[in-house]
């Protein structure tokens, strides 16, 4: 559990990162950006708190904002059940899946495909908001958020492209002695080509050049046969939930 603690630590990190609301609690931590995407606002973690008493705070503070209620092994026992009595409906089932970088797969590069550090937020977010569902009223604000993004680590964002246009983004946050990856994605005219695969093999590389020697992240059910051919495997799950 202890190293599964260390996971969740590092999640939370990176969403506190794009907070912009009032602190949240130890005992209901909750993160708002104001971007209207779900993912990021939400409830990270409720713990001596009941559930109409949390969701009661957690209305006041991400009051305008689309959200979801991280519930996972860092939350008590029973909270989504809880939450789930008060109206609350399932949004996922999300794998926590981890990896030791130096056991993990190879993944061949495209033809064509050249991965390198991005700092053009103004056209890497676009790339990924298509993939991840940020409205095109939303993107803006994600830039900002991005450019002021304020994290307990390093963040450094990877970008795929052929012909000088992005095809495949991937999120490296390095935090707590882990890589953790979010917005691993491939543009959807250019799927089923390994593009995805790639991103997640360059992001492991550069975080074994520094030194990281794991990897972890949430993923969808798309991408979860992707990264259990690279190695990666389940160690928990979250259940994401929303009114």
């Amino acid at each position: 559990m202890e190293f599964l603690d260390t996971v969740l630590a590092a999640h939370r990190a990176y969403l506190l990162g794009w907070n912009i609301g009032e602190p949240g609690d130890p005992d209901l931590l909750t993160y708002r950006s104001d971007v209207p995407h779900a993912p990021l606002n939400g409830v990270l973690r409720v713990t001596g708190r009941t559930p109409q008493d949390a969701l009661t705070e957690a209305r006041r503070r991400l009051d305008g904002v689309p959200r979801v209620w991280w519930v996972g092994p860092g939350s008590e026992s029973g909270t989504a059940d809880g939450l789930a009595s008060l109206g609350a409906v399932d949004v996922a089932r999300l794998p926590i899946m981890t990896v030791a970088i130096g056991d993990a797969a190879d993944a061949p590069t495209p033809a064509g495909l050249h991965i390198s550090e991005s700092t053009d937020l103004d056209t890497f977010v676009p790339a990924y908001a298509r993939v991840s569902g940020i409205p095109a009223e939303g993107v803006a604000a994600a830039i900002d958020r991005e450019k002021a993004f304020s994290g307990d680590g390093t963040v450094l964002r990877l970008a795929g492209r052929l012909d000088d246009r992005i095809v495949g983004t991937a999120v490296a946050w390095l935090s707590h002695g882990l890589l953790t990856l979010y917005f691993v994605g491939t543009q959807p005219e250019q799927r089923r080509r390994g593009i995805g695969a790639a991103m997640t093999r360059a992001a492991l590389d550069l975080a074994g050049e520094r030194g990281v020697r794991t990897a972890a992240l949430t993923s969808t059910p798309v991408g979860e046969p992707v990264y259990r051919r690279l190695g990666f495997r389940t160690v928990g799950t979250f259940r994401l939930l929303t009114f």
